[in-house]
């Protein structure tokens, strides 16, 4: 079965490319939010975080202590290191588990912003990067983000992957710079795909 990743810094506008996709009838894992449902119900998991950061990783009801976790790792790159290392084995199962799941779909797409640093492109078949412009990145998620200033949303892009590396190690690119029209590329993307499963 063809796999299919989706990636690009945070603004860039996967997750309305994947709507597209999903629209168009193929399934499409959210890398982002499976993450966040194995790290609240993945027992091994848990257990894993708990060990590393202290039993603040978990509310008394169970659920993830974010702000906790956000304020001790994000900070810190060798926490952060830690943290990733952690979770992205296990969102690597479950991605391998919906994926089975999902066989009978004519090809999958898996979006996920962190997919090169994690090594998830390995269990991929080409890997698509959308691309937008800094100065539209920054004003979609002023808009869409109203509790990060601008200096939260530079101190992330500072941390994730360049986007011209992202581009450059990616078999296609998909412009989301308000100046061409998505769902053409998409279409265009969707018939490739299509004529080699």
């Amino acid at each position: 079965m063809l796999k299919i990743g989706v990636t690009g810094g945070i603004g860039v506008g996967k997750s309305i490319v994947c709507r597209m996709f999903a629209v168009l009838g193929i399934p499409i894992y959210d890398a982002d939010t499976r993450a966040k449902w194995v790290m609240r119900y993945d027992e091994a998991l848990k257990q894993e975080l708990t060990d590393a950061f202290g039993t603040d990783s978990y509310t008394a009801d169970g659920e993830l202590n974010r702000a906790y976790l956000a304020k001790t790792a994000f900070h810190n790159p060798q926490k952060l290191a830690l943290l990733n290392s952690i979770v992205h084995p296990h969102v690597a199962k479950d991605f391998i588990d919906w994926a089975a799941a999902n066989s009978s779909a004519p090809y999958l797409v898996k979006e996920a912003a962190l997919m090169f640093e994690s090594e998830s492109w390995r269990q991929m078949d080409e890997i698509i990067a959308v691309f937008a412009p800094m100065d539209v990145r920054i004003k979609r998620l002023l808009q869409r983000d109203t509790h990060r200033t601008q200096q939260d949303i530079e101190a992330i892009i500072g941390k994730q992957l360049k986007e011209e590396e992202k581009m450059a190690r990616a078999q296609h690119i998909v412009y989301n710079d308000d100046q061409q029209l998505l769902i053409l590329q998409v279409l265009k993307l969707h018939e490739q795909f299509l004529s080699k499963v």
